[in-house]
């Protein structure tokens, strides 16, 4: 029995899913687990297959990464603007410490509400995090909470949470 197809399932595919298990099978039979830049690179390379399982109700499932491009895009290997809301420029950022946040004034991290005046939207909070690190130095957490404020249409406001020495500009 051959494995079902991921790219059939198109975006709705749980690439990044908690659940999803990754297999990586090299051309010399060795199996792996996991997934990272390194495993996508030898796949496109023709060095090895990607496989994953994904755990249904009552029995888990074999895919067949055969959409290597959906794959990247969805672990952030390369960007999509559309998964993200997030466009590959420098971003026009306001941001202030958030006046109710509780912060413990011992925590490295201060809680703070970015508005993005250049029309993106964040999808995805890693990218963004990664596109902040790379433009302005912030170092933002991607675990726990964060939030969005703002009407369907208008700018939004998004609640998160930078380490304090990053925020400089």
């Amino acid at each position: 029995m051959e494995p079902r197809s991921a790219a059939q399932v198109g975006k709705d595919f749980p690439y990044t899913a908690r659940t999803t298990c990754y297999i990586e099978v090299h051309e010399d039979g060795t199996v792996t687990q996991g997934h990272d830049r390194a495993a996508y690179e030898r796949a496109v390379a023709g060095k090895s297959r990607l496989f994953a399982v994904w755990p249904g109700e009552w029995s888990s499932h074999l895919f067949v990464i055969d959409d290597l491009d959906e794959y990247a895009k969805a672990h952030g290997i390369k960007h999509d603007e559309e998964r993200t809301g997030l466009e590959e420029h420098v971003h026009d950022v306001r941001w202030e410490p958030d006046p109710y946040a509780n912060d413990n004034p011992r925590s490295p991290y201060i809680s703070v509400d970015v508005t993005l005046d250049c029309g993106c939207e964040v999808h995805d909070r890693r990218a963004f995090a990664a596109q902040m690190r790379e433009q302005r130095g912030w170092d933002m957490a991607i675990s726990g909470g964060w939030s969005i404020s703002g009407a369907p249409g208008a700018r939004k406001t998004y609640s998160l949470r930078v380490r304090r020495k990053s925020l400089t500009s």
